[in-house]
């Protein structure tokens, strides 16, 4: 007996955490998910978005991770739960797919679960499609019985005359890459957005884009270029948004960003391991890096402004014939941006990169990060960035480290010299053929730096390498304008800084032929 009144008060507080919370709600009308912990921050703010307190939301996720199960499966009948009189909308690049999602959310709403959950939401019991005097249920529309709840299926460019609507759920607008690579598809679906879906909504409606990304002018990219976006990296973001503004949610299928709250992984780790595993995504990327950003990673880069074109020159192992062990280094400006390091040989005129630092960790984390990479490539001579601080980094990284350190003033102005010099770093410089792996962030910084230089968000990588070719290529010859040299001295002639010798006290026998 006392076992059925456990079973009882813990059947009814399930049911108790199920009508108040959508990760419960889930659990409650469905045995089969696979939680993750990314699950768990996507459905807090779902949660949150049903409940009023996010009002503009997006969403990318890659294929396969349950994007859709949350956004227009469970978070619709959900919403129907907590207030039978929503009038909603759930769209997608076709009718077809539209019409499944509400075909689901109807199958959801029929069980017995949630009757018990939600015993004032429910469907006419047959399927009306025009009967005026029912309620109507069909492939495209439903209302709920007793209410002005309605749900009401569209595919892109379909219409939505005479509904006025307080939540739109937009659930991948772009069948595949083709679409989404179409500018005359894109343009349609911004033209729909705007001209049908948004004249349907009032002051309090709701708005939630998710898919996957396939081009950085489809709508998620357009609102960007007009309107406000927040990122969230912590849930406790949310609170200091403005409700009226919008909140966007991205997941790398591999993680390539910072450590964050919302998602902990460590740079590397996949999104979902055991049904998308970490070699499986890898030999996507492999296959085809740019639609995998895309798909993937949600980053999609237009090839089209893009200031390196083409493909990058890439290597299976570097020539004997190595004259020169390098490293160019510039440190953060500020806390937004990146330390860059490139340690590299070169052969002839032709760069092999060996090696990158590429990280926003504080100056005590690189000062032994670096040290170590120099050591380990066998770095000659590395040529340190001294604005911003930068001469006396390299002081620092100058007593743990066998590399001579040449710390110069940049005086030129850094947009001419990326853009003047981008030819010849495509043309002279080559990355091992898993660069896109080894040094994530790095590569979708460098393969998808713009011309239009106030549209980088990231100059770092560039800037590097064009230092790299200055030093190496462009300024090779005795006409190299004169460097503010603190920690190195060159002999006669020379101005790649190869055969310098490290000016320090403290290095006893140093010299000219100090290599």
């Amino acid at each position: 007996m006392a076992n059925l009144e456990e079973v009882i008060i813990e059947e009814e507080i399930a049911r108790r955490k199920a009508r108040t919370n959508l990760k419960d709600y889930t659990s409650y009308t469905t045995t089969d998910f696979e939680w993750q912990p990314y699950h768990k921050a996507y459905y807090e703010i779902l949660d949150r978005f049903a409940k009023g307190k996010i009002k503009k939301l997006m969403v990318s996720m890659p294929p396969q991770h349950g994007k859709s199960e949350g956004s227009t499966r469970r978070l619709p009948s959900f919403m129907f739960g907590l207030n039978p009189n929503l009038r909603l909308a759930v769209t997608s690049y076709n009718a077809t797919i539209a019409r499944k999602f509400n075909r689901d959310n109807q199958r959801i709403i029929d069980t017995p679960e949630y009757a018990a959950l939600f015993p004032e939401t429910k469907l006419n019991s047959s399927n009306v499609v025009t009967v005026a005097s029912s309620f109507l249920r069909n492939s495209e529309e439903f209302e709920i019985v007793g209410h002005k709840g309605m749900l009401k299926a569209v595919g892109r460019g379909g219409a939505l005359t005479s509904i006025t609507l307080d939540c739109v759920i937009m659930d991948d607008l772009y069948k595949d890459y083709q679409e989404g690579s179409s500018p005359v598809i894109r343009e349609s679906a911004w033209d729909w957005y705007t001209s049908v879906v948004k004249t349907r909504l009032h002051n309090n409606s709701q708005q939630l884009i998710v898919f996957t990304r396939w081009h950085e002018e489809d709508v998620i990219g357009r609102i960007e270029e007009n309107e406000k976006v927040n990122v969230i990296t912590s849930l406790d973001d949310l609170d200091s948004f403005n409700p009226n503004e919008w909140v966007k949610l991205n997941f790398e299928a591999i993680k390539t960003s910072e450590k964050m709250p919302i998602d902990e992984r460590a740079v590397g780790e996949a999104l979902w391991e055991n049904r998308h595993s970490i070699k499986k995504l890898t030999e996507e990327r492999r296959i085809d890096p740019n639609k995998f950003e895309c798909l993937h990673q949600g980053n999609p880069t237009s090839k089209e402004g893009l200031l390196y074109s083409g493909e990058w020159r890439t290597y299976d192992h570097i020539p004997e014939n190595v004259s020169k062990k390098g490293n160019y280094t510039d440190t953060a400006d500020a806390g937004a941006d990146y330390l860059c390091s490139v340690c590299y040989d070169r052969v002839g005129d032709d760069i092999y990169i060996t090696d990158i630092l590429y990280t926003m960790d504080s100056m005590e984390a690189t000062e032994v990060m670096l040290p170590k990479m120099l050591n380990d490539a066998g770095t000659k001579q590395a040529d340190f960035e001294s604005n911003n601080g930068g001469r006396y980094f390299a002081i620092n990284i100058q007593k743990n480290t066998k590399a001579a350190i040449n710390s110069f003033h940049q005086s030129m102005n850094k947009e001419a010299r990326i853009v003047s010099n981008s030819a010849q770093v495509q043309r002279h410089i080559l990355f091992p053929k898993d660069w896109h792996n080894r040094w994530g962030m790095f590569w979708k910084h460098l393969t998808g730096f713009k011309k239009n230089f106030r549209a980088n968000a990231h100059d770092d990588a560039a800037d590097v390498l064009t230092g790299i070719i200055e030093k190496n290529i462009v300024f090779k010859n005795p006409k190299q304008p004169s460097y503010e040299n603190t920690h190195t001295k060159f002999l006669k002639g020379d101005s790649t800084g190869f055969n310098a010798a490290t000016w320090n006290a403290e290095r006893n026998g140093a010299g000219s032929d100090f290599f």
